[in-house]
């Protein structure tokens, strides 16, 4: 998805980390509680010290709702989060994306054009009155309100497993057809591919849409037959750990613990101790004996923010070469200090808006995910 960042002024780009920081101290001082900056767990350190609030996209897109009084929402994440805040907040409030480059690759490997072209070929195909479709929560407002609007829901990594049984359990709520007898699930093969095995099903159940092939890349039958359609899309930084990180890992350190995340491939997650969201892994840290050696299969920027603030534990990347999510590492001092002046000076840079249409549709499939976990 193309989207257009103007350059940031000289004095910015030149700036020192000390100067950056004194333009952002000062900017935060003079807007006071008309502010409410959001922190990406995968942020980075420059960034993150600046957070009013730590947590994953869904959990503060709903803190910027509990906060009425902030007048301006700045988002340090990626562009699908900031679509998400302003569809929760409030019509007065303002919500701003430090730096519009700031996109997400696994939320644009699935469009609105490509799931609605999957969804007419599947009303050609089969009984689509059984089809529930189901996105993550790591995808644009459009495709929120298409499931919204469709029947189905929004799931997060923590809830992907009541959200699939739930689909899967619907009654015939159309009034015709089977309801609930396949779920197409977007944009992330991988958390759907997990959650499956976790609800008891097996690869035969399963098929993969590729949007860049004719019928998904699948045959007629196996678009009636299988269970879970699952997008051909990918988190660039999760896809990258391999079984051999985890052998290597367990190799140097025998007693370590190994805890990776969902959008891992399925073969990384089996290999695993345990499996879980970000807020998950913080919590397995966390709740490891003193000591530990954790191999986390997660973003760097966590892994070593862990790290560091759990000094009587060692907290490794199963990456050796530990690449960061390159969006989230967009939005650096430089950025976030741009768009505090500038707010400032009475000017609203970078804000992220979603119509009105949109936003409806997007608040029922949010609203049934809240309602069934």
């Amino acid at each position: 998805m193309l989207r257009l960042q103007v350059p940031l002024p000289e004095r910015y780009t030149s700036a020192s980390p000390e100067e950056l920081a004194d333009r952002i101290a000062t900017a935060k001082t003079v807007l006071g509680d008309r502010l409410f900056i959001l922190g990406h767990h995968y942020q980075r350190d420059e960034v993150m010290r600046w957070a009013d609030a730590r947590g994953d996209s869904f959990r503060l897109s709903v803190l910027a709702k509990e906060h009425p009084q902030a007048e301006y929402i700045v988002f340090c994440g990626v562009h699908f989060m900031a679509e998400a805040a302003d569809i929760l907040t409030g019509d007065h409030q303002k919500v701003i994306l430090p730096d519009l480059n700031a996109g997400c690759s696994m939320a644009d490997m699935a469009d609105l054009d490509s799931v609605e072209e999957a969804w007419e070929v599947l009303e050609q195909t089969t009984d689509i009155s059984g089809v529930v479709p189901i996105t993550y929560m790591n995808s644009s407002a459009a495709l929120k309100a298409f499931v919204g609007e469709h029947g189905g829901a929004v799931c997060t990594s923590t809830n992907a497993t009541a959200i699939l049984q739930w689909a899967l359990d619907l009654g015939d709520w159309r009034g015709k057809g089977a309801g609930g007898r396949q779920v197409l699930f977007f944009p992330d093969q991988h958390l759907g591919r997990n959650t499956s095995y976790q609800l008891g099903y097996s690869e035969t159940d399963m098929r993969v849409w590729n949007p860049h092939l004719e019928m998904g890349g699948l045959t007629e039958a196996d678009l009636k037959d299988a269970t879970f359609l699952l997008w051909k899309g990918h988190c660039s930084v999760h896809q990258r750990f391999r079984p051999e990180h985890v052998e290597q890992f367990r190799a140097e350190h025998h007693s370590g613990i190994v805890v990776v995340h969902p959008e891992c491939a399925h073969e990384v997650v089996e290999l695993a101790d345990q499996v879980g969201s970000t807020d998950y892994i913080i919590k397995a840290v966390a709740a490891a004996p003193t000591g530990s050696v954790i191999g986390v299969g997660t973003e760097i920027h966590l892994v070593q923010r862990l790290n560091d603030e759990t000094p009587d534990k060692t907290v490794l990347s199963l990456d050796p070469l530990i690449c960061p999510c390159s969006t989230m590492f967009r939005i650096d001092a430089a950025h976030l200090a741009w768009v505090l002046d500038n707010l400032v000076e009475g000017r609203v840079v970078n804000q992220i808006t979603v119509d009105e249409r949109t936003s409806e549709w997007a608040r029922v499939a949010l609203d049934r995910m809240l309602a069934i976990t």
